[in-house]
């Protein structure tokens, strides 16, 4: 056990990562699938900033490391508590970083043996998030990684470049879908997604915008998604679309063009309950000044469902981004009696 023995003075899993001479990248799988800069994690390991974009109370985390003889990667997904502050519970992290330390000793990427596997498989902060995440997540490490698409990425590209039977996408597969919007940015792939868009079928638009939040992407892709959104509130029979549509736009919903256009959505005089649980999960940026947020809460407040609207605001209270404005919100003199009342019975209850 000697060369374990430094192993047991390791306080984070940075330094975890680094003493096992592993290479590594770190991402957030809680909300959407965005790359999580080593430097941020190390603070919120210390505790000096929140976990920027909690999901249910917890940091979602995809650590993929390898070595650097092998460009194979190993992928931890963790799921760790947070206080009520954001930051990241110390206890939890102490106790995962204890389990992988007796399973492994400081060598990570070890050949693991029966015994091994059954102390890490019943690690209680691993979890498995939706198969939709992790396709995406898949594509985006073997982007970063400059390793080769799936097998699944060329029949889609074909797909899309096929401008005349839409309805034979019976050989498209989901891995294909993430491999293409992973490299949305690459040769001509914006173009080929821009011109058939008005052509996918649901089954193929819907894995489509799973995909897209996860991506920032060309202003042209961006101004066409928002009028297919736009065009998709016209017909109330495609509420699911619009849905599909809005969380398309996810990781731009900081971009001022979908801002207007969340703007427009909050000033029509009904949004349903699905598109303001899809801004507020994933499009929260688009909601991150006190006027457009107050419109929000207001269209929440239309649907008499105070339970919503608690689970809804406790959840934005617990972006860093979001609280400051969602406290200014219910502080506001300009509230309305509604929304002051709404307020009350959620501190009430608490």
């Amino acid at each position: 056990m000697t060369d374990t023995a430094p192993a047991t003075n390791i306080a984070t899993l940075s330094e975890l990562l680094k003493l096992s001479d592993s290479q590594y990248r770190l991402y957030d799988i809680g909300r959407l699938v965005t790359k999580l800069p080593k430097e941020q994690f190390e603070k919120v390991e210390l505790n000096q900033l929140p976990y920027p974009t909690p999901a249910q109370g917890c940091a979602c985390i995809a650590i993929a490391f390898w070595q650097k003889k092998s460009l194979q990667p190993y992928l931890w997904l963790l799921k760790l508590p947070l206080d009520e502050h954001g930051l990241l519970n110390q206890g939890a992290r102490n106790h995962f970083i204890a389990i992988i330390i007796e399973a492994l000793g400081a060598d990570l990427t070890q050949e693991t043996s029966k015994e091994q596997e059954e102390l890490l498989s019943s690690n209680p902060y691993l979890f498995t998030p939706a198969q939709y995440k992790l396709a995406s997540l898949n594509s985006k490490i073997k982007v970063d990684l400059k390793q080769q698409p799936s097998e699944y990425f060329s029949p889609f590209k074909q797909y899309l470049s096929n401008t005349s039977d839409w309805s034979n996408w019976q050989g498209v597969g989901v891995q294909g879908i993430t491999d293409f919007i992973a490299r949305i940015k690459q040769d001509n792939h914006s173009d080929l997604l821009l011109n058939a868009l008005p052509h996918l079928p649901d089954e193929v638009l819907s894995p489509v915008c799973s995909a897209l939040e996860n991506e920032q992407y060309a202003i042209a892709l961006i101004d066409a998604l928002v009028n297919s959104f736009k065009n998709s509130l016209t017909k109330p029979a495609e509420c699911s679309q619009a849905t599909q549509l809005l969380r398309a736009l996810a990781a731009s919903s900081h971009h001022i063009h979908v801002k207007k256009v969340v703007e427009q959505l909050l000033s029509s005089p009904q949004v349903s309950s699905e598109l303001l649980i899809t801004l507020s999960s994933r499009c929260w940026q688009a909601l991150a000044d006190e006027k457009t947020l107050m419109y929000y809460f207001e269209h929440l407040l239309k649907h008499n469902d105070l339970t919503l609207f608690s689970s809804i605001f406790k959840d934005l209270v617990t972006i860093p981004l979001m609280r400051p404005i969602a406290l200014a919100c219910i502080r506001s003199e300009n509230r309305s009696p509604e929304l002051a009342q709404a307020i009350g019975q959620l501190f009430s209850h608490t």
